[in-house]
């Protein structure tokens, strides 16, 4: 955005504050008039208004309200009319009689004042059991009320506008506060962002600075969580003229602001890269002797730190870091020591925090953060250099920097690495906290590293360190994923003599174990272990029973078992129905799982994905196709996943262009690139190559900074050209491709595939053109190549130009002389062969030879 704009954004601000108190009230009132009535004769939102109201009364009843009115089956409540008509302050009625009007806003008023809460005093009266299952439920309402207030805020402000909005949590008798003002004013900066109208842009500024002059006259106090986010947007888009105006507005209104707004000020400047101006503030700082002097260059070092400036380190060196009050900063600090290398200085500053009393306890973490922000060094580096400098600075490592390394080792998939650093740990004389354990098992897992579940486990055995039931989870699925069920059955026994109750997801992970082992056998076993162990199935257990049916009899005979267990339709369960039903061949049955009672519409467009993902991949494309157009229609945005399916199955000549069309749709980077590779593949089969061409240069625009994916992909398309040898031509034209029009040199493995192919075709002419390219990129010959062209000028007869690659192909594996020697074998037969063939007097030996058999 310019900051020559048809209007200035600082006089929108100074006219919004001689203006903000001349807008009398029933002003105020007909425009919500006008603006509630609009919503609700608008075609596109009649039902936003009811569910905004309806919203807002779930809000103000709590948990227990709120469970007891999902239990009945009729929720005709005491008053519930006047309930109801709460919702009428958004139709037409309510606005056009102020007496309903302010009855009905009355009554909300009487529902909003409710408490979140309800009294805890019944709850003393009940069982153990139920006062913690009730203490969980209030714990999860209170964590997630912020965020279903929030979206109702977005929802009002999406429909009403932001101003709006305002009156109408006024009028509803809703204090506004803080929360909502910080929602709206994030919303402002949103449309900000995304619009590409600059005016549009400054409008939504001006709102938000509308609103924080209401906040003001509220008597709200403007912190941080409001204008962070308004000062970063005014950053990214470098208006500086309005950034300093603002600022001063903040520090008039909250003057203990003045030393944060610095990092703000700072890395706006960084931005820039205004040195001058940088500079500047440095050496006010500098030569600042105020109370706030350390706490204004903590948050300047932090902005510079993170803008990696040259004027840190100079920064650095004329401020003393040990008054420096913030960890943060501090931690910023040695990161960008570490990204840069300054080992020197970085111990120097070690050594000044080491003396500091307040400091010494956390040197050790940041040594680490030092060296764990070193560029270009292996784990196994980063770890000697974490000894080492404590080694040389006389401090032992915390069990926090232990922690941070072993995470580090995880992160980094060296989970051998991670179990010798717990050891040391061990040995160090601190308690592994199973925080620590959870971490490397999930690394274990992620790398499929499954075998090290035994030396995890004997390593909480040897250090008293008692597994909980997560723990024995993720032990159980590592020995199941390695077939090793002996020691998954002997890890639950285990569980059960620690007085640990057994959990179905420990079950679960060894029926799936048996599923994918293709053992229904026993995992019908493993159901009838729960039984006895009298553990309840849960939905994931009965979507492994009905995922993996094989008749229609099974998948219902379950999904009523699972029915009259009580627990909720879940999507798991109605993705197995879908899938279980295709694979039966019962695909109207498949289709009739949407209209299940019970299925949420919340995923409604994931089941739809699954739907077609399963019509196509059981043979009914068509279907499938027929399916995904009608969704479409109805306004479905369906999974990518689904796209791919359909790109994968959609396999038969003549549909290159719908292809293409589905390939359009796909937005996300990794399956645009998953449904192009699949796409190539089909214009190689079918001999499409200006299709192929166009998109391969099309990857390239999108993955051209991922040389390893572009490598994978052209690999895997010149292998399927490698399956057949008419496809020869064709591999050669995309080479040139490759290197004329994309400028990019082929691989190894391209041109050992082409060369294969030449071999098959025995074509002397285009060996030679292959051999040649191998010099071209860069890539000296090796055995396999030796070898491919060697077997490729026997074929064709050359036998001189062979004995030459003979002589300089290495011959010391014993594999390769006996790949000579069978070369040399088959193609001296085939020459043979081909000799007798042509001579008139051995064509008529064989004949008489074949008639004396006779």
């Amino acid at each position: 955005m310019s900051s020559s704009s048809s209007f200035k954004l600082s006089a929108l601000f100074r006219s919004a504050v001689k203006s903000a108190n001349k807008v009398a009230a029933s002003a105020k009132d007909a425009s919500l008039r006008n603006v509630l009535s609009s919503i609700d004769s608008s075609s596109s939102s009649p039902s936003t208004s009811s569910t905004i109201t309806d919203t807002l009364r779930r809000l103000s009843d709590g948990p227990a309200a709120q469970h007891s009115r999902s239990d009945r089956s009729s929720p005709k409540l005491t008053g519930s009319k006047s309930v109801v008509n709460a919702a009428e302050p958004f139709g037409d009625s309510s606005i056009g009689s102020p007496d309903s009007e302010d009855c009905n806003l009355k009554s909300l008023e009487v529902v909003l004042s409710k408490p979140f809460f309800a009294d805890m005093s019944q709850a003393k009266a009940l069982l153990h059991k139920e006062a913690l299952r009730e203490r969980k439920q209030r714990w999860i309402f209170k964590n997630t009320l912020v965020r279903r207030y929030d979206r109702l805020v977005k929802m009002c402000a999406q429909v009403l506008g932001t101003e709006a909005t305002l009156q109408v949590f006024g009028k509803l008798g809703h204090e506004t506060g803080v929360k909502e003002y910080n929602a709206l004013i994030t919303i402002c900066i949103e449309k900000a962002r995304r619009s590409d109208d600059e005016e549009v842009a400054l409008q939504e500024i001006h709102k938000a600075f509308r609103l924080f002059e209401s906040m003001k006259e509220q008597g709200f106090r403007i912190g941080e969580d409001t204008y962070g986010p308004f000062l970063m947007y005014l950053i990214d888009i470098e208006m500086v003229e309005e950034f300093d105006f603002f600022g001063r507005l903040i520090k008039d209104d909250n003057p203990s602001s003045i030393s944060r707004l610095g990092y703000y000020e700072m890395l706006l400047y960084a931005r820039m890269n205004q040195e001058a101006k940088i500079q500047d503030l440095l050496n006010h700082v500098a030569h600042h002797d105020g109370e706030d002097k350390y706490d204004l260059a903590g948050n300047y070092l932090l902005a510079l730190c993170e803008s990696d400036r040259e004027e840190l380190l100079h920064f650095l060196q004329v401020i003393d870091i040990r008054n420096i009050s913030s960890l943060d900063c501090l931690t910023s600090i040695f990161t960008s020591l570490g990204k840069s290398k300054l080992d020197v200085l970085a111990e120097q500053f070690l050594l000044s925090l080491k003396d500091h009393h307040d400091r010494a306890e956390h040197v050790t973490k940041f040594i680490f953060d030092y060296v764990a922000y070193m560029p270009n060094l292996a784990v196994e580096d980063v770890i000697s250099k974490f000894h080492s400098l404590h080694e040389k600075l006389k401090v032992k490592p915390s069990s926090t920097s232990y922690g941070s390394l072993i995470n580090y080792c995880c992160a980094s998939f060296k989970v051998n690495t991670a179990l010798d650093i717990a050891e040391e740990m061990c040995d160090a004389g601190f308690s592994l906290s199973i925080e620590v354990v959870h971490a490397i098992l999930r690394a274990s897992d992620e790398n499929h590293d499954f075998n090290l579940v035994h030396q995890i486990y004997s390593m909480m055995h040897r250090h008293n360190l008692s597994p909980n039931t997560d723990t024995f989870r993720s032990m159980i699925n590592m020995s199941v994923r390695m077939r090793d069920f002996d020691s998954a059955y002997n890890m639950l026994e285990d569980a059960q003599k620690m007085n640990l109750a057994p959990t179905s997801s420990m079950y679960n992970a060894i029926m799936v174990g048996y599923y994918r082992e293709k053992d229904p056998h026993c995992a019908l076993m493993v159901l009838k272990q729960m039984e006895k162990a009298n553990v309840r199935p849960d939905s994931q257990t009965y979507s492994y029973l009905i995922c993996n049916c094989n008749t229609e009899e099974d998948i219902k005979k379950y999904y009523r078992e699972f029915k009259c267990s009580g627990l909720p339709v879940t999507k798991n369960i109605c993705m197995a129905l879908i899938n279980a039903f295709a694979a039966c061949g019962q695909f109207e049955q498949a289709k009739k799982v949407l209209e299940e009672d019970g299925v949420l519409v919340k995923g409604s467009n994931e089941l739809k994905s699954v739907l077609v993902s399963s019509l196509a991949s059981n043979g009914q494309i068509c279907d499938a196709l027929e399916m995904y157009e009608e969704f479409k229609r109805d306004g479905c945005n369906l999974e990518p996943k689904a796209v791919v399916s359909l790109i994968e199955h959609l396999q038969s000549d003549g549909q290159l262009s719908r292809l293409l069309k589905l390939l359009e749709e796909l937005t996300d980077r990794d399956f645009w690139v998953d449904g192009c590779y699949r796409i190539l593949l089909y214009s190689v089969r079918f001999n499409h190559l200006s299709a192929a061409v166009d998109l391969l240069k099309q990857l390239k625009d999108r993955i051209s900074n991922d040389e390893m994916a572009m490598e994978a992909v052209f690999d895997e398309v010149f292998f399927s050209i490698g399956q057949e040898t008419t496809r020869l031509q064709m591999g050669l034209d995309l080479l040139q491709v490759i290197k004329n029009d994309l400028g990019l040199a082929p691989s190894r493995k391209v041109l050992d595939v082409l060369l294969s192919v030449c071999v098959s075709m025995k074509d002397l002419d285009k060996s030679l053109l292959i051999w040649k390219e191998y010099q071209a990129a860069d890539l000296p010959y090796n055995i396999l190549s030796f070898l491919r062209m060697y077997q490729a000028l026997l074929a064709s007869g050359d036998i001189e130009s062979a004995r030459i690659v003979l002589s300089k192909m290495p011959k010391n594996d014993p594999h390769v002389r006996l790949i000579i020697q069978e070369s040399q074998k088959v193609y001296a037969e085939m020459a043979s062969e081909k000799k007798m063939e042509k001579d008139p007097k051995t064509k008529l030996t064989k004949h008489k030879k074949s008639r004396v058999k006779k």
